[in-house]
């Protein structure tokens, strides 16, 4: 398919159907628009790379999730409102402030693999090397460059792959959590995680259904993080079913 050009050409994606949107997905960290290539099929929809990813620059600053939904929020003016948002990991962080600034215009969530809280039991401490880096780094006995390349040698995939701006960006984000944002959305949302998802647990999920005004969770068996690619049809009948509530 080729890419269309929207929000004033800073960003680009697939549009599908010949309508006004009324579907706007959002892929997760390091992915891009393609990832709802079967989703989204016969709809009127439109899915986006999200700034840094794909055929979108990088933001002009760093930021959190917050700033992303500023970014992507002028694609809304020209969908068919209220619209429904797709978001996969990153992009459900960017789904969530956005259905919270801009109720109106959102029609329900669809919203999978997504870090919407912390996880109740967190992961292990960081290396002992780069704890200790750290603290080097804190009583100026070492460098920025030092430090730094702990973090290359000790980060996360993710981290090594990010770099400038898009590293900030990724460092901020990891630290977020969206408890106020799902206590204010209105809209219905459908959660859709795969019980084998290990970069957001379906525990994070049911506490986020929890935190909800109108939420329902269905659990995949045998998937793991990547639902849009893995399992497109359960995702398809959950925008579908938001879809048809708009009807």
């Amino acid at each position: 398919m080729a890419l269309s050009s929207f929000a004033g050409g800073s960003l680009f994606g697939t549009r599908f159907g010949d309508d006004p949107p009324r579907v706007i997905a959002l892929h997760g960290w390091g992915r891009n628009h393609r990832d709802f290539d079967r989703c989204l099929e016969g709809l009127n929809a439109v899915s986006i790379d999200l700034p840094g990813f794909g055929a979108s620059p990088a933001p002009p600053q760093a930021g959190g999730a917050a700033l992303y939904a500023d970014l992507v929020s002028p694609i809304l003016d020209t969908c068919r409102t209220p619209a429904v948002l797709v978001g996969h990991s990153f992009g459900g962080r960017v789904a969530v402030h956005l259905a919270e600034r801009r109720p109106a215009a959102i029609g329900g969530l669809v919203l999978t693999g997504v870090p919407l809280l912390h996880r109740a039991h967190r992961r292990g401490k960081p290396a002992l090397r780069y704890q200790f880096g750290r603290i080097l780094h804190r009583w100026g006995l070492v460098g920025d460059t030092y430090l730094e390349g702990l973090r290359d040698k000790y980060g996360s995939s993710d981290y090594r792959a990010a770099s400038g701006i898009m590293r900030d960006v990724l460092v901020t984000v990891v630290n977020e959590s969206y408890e106020k944002q799902l206590r204010s959305i209105s809209a219905p949302v459908d959660l859709v995680w795969g019980d084998g998802d290990q970069a957001a647990p379906p525990e994070i999920a049911a506490r986020a259904e929890a935190l909800l005004a109108d939420a329902r969770l269905t659990i995949l068996g045998g998937v793991d993080h990547f639902v849009p690619s893995g399992a497109p049809d359960a995702l398809r009948e959950a925008i579908d079913r938001r879809l048809d509530a708009l009807a």
